[in-house]
């Protein structure tokens, strides 16, 4: 199965946050694949521009890669 992570759910990932569910780690965890769109880099990239997401833009592209 391959999955394709939007931005919230991949910021969520990166910070191991406990509102992403049991069942949705799992689904990653078990995925062949796991796709992070460009556009969900450059969204986040834009906020941490502006001051409205605290993440360096260098960390974002390493753990998206991961």
């Amino acid at each position: 199965m391959n999955l394709l992570l939007d931005t919230h759910i991949l910021l969520w990932v990166m910070r191991d946050a406990e509102e992403l569910s049991d069942a949705a780690r799992a689904m990653i965890q078990q995925a062949d694949r796991v796709f992070v769109s460009g556009a969900s880099l450059w969204e986040a990239s834009i906020k941490a521009g502006v001051g409205k997401l605290a993440i360096e833009p260098a960390r974002l592209d390493h753990q998206a890669r991961a």
